[in-house]
């Protein structure tokens, strides 16, 4: 499972590191946009790099975005993350709605780094670009 995200983003940033400390069993990888294996991941899935308001997981030959990326990561963790697949109750209209409003306004209140997140050496390998 590759997570794509956005670098430069506090918000991504911080997400990919919690990932980094729970994901015990290491079945993530990760891309971030700004490189070339991201775009490419980005572009199989029909997105954009230029305001991109979503992760992505892509998985083999699936994509998902938004809250299903979210969601299937914290499952991929085991528990206790596990127990966040209850918010599938709740529809994607709404939980994407409030994604959405986040990751719009994700620089103007958490910052954005005008550097690439450079990843710790332990888990250097883990990462396309």
């Amino acid at each position: 499972m590759i997570v794509v995200f956005d670098a430069q983003c506090l918000l991504c940033d911080g997400w990919v590191r919690f990932l980094l400390r729970h994901d015990r069993r290491r079945v993530l990888r990760f891309a971030s946009i700004q490189g070339v294996n991201g775009q490419a991941l980005l572009a199989r899935a029909g997105l954009q790099v230029q305001d991109l308001q979503t992760l992505l997981l892509v998985d083999g030959d699936r994509s998902w975005q938004h809250t299903a990326t979210i969601l299937r990561v914290l499952h991929a963790l085991g528990w206790p993350w596990r127990l966040a697949w209850a918010a599938w109750l709740v529809p994607a209209l709404l939980r994407d709605a409030l994604y959405r409003w986040l990751a719009r306004n994700r620089y103007r209140w958490l910052g954005r780094s005008e550097t690439c997140l450079m990843p710790p050496a332990d888990h250097a390998q883990r990462f396309l670009d």
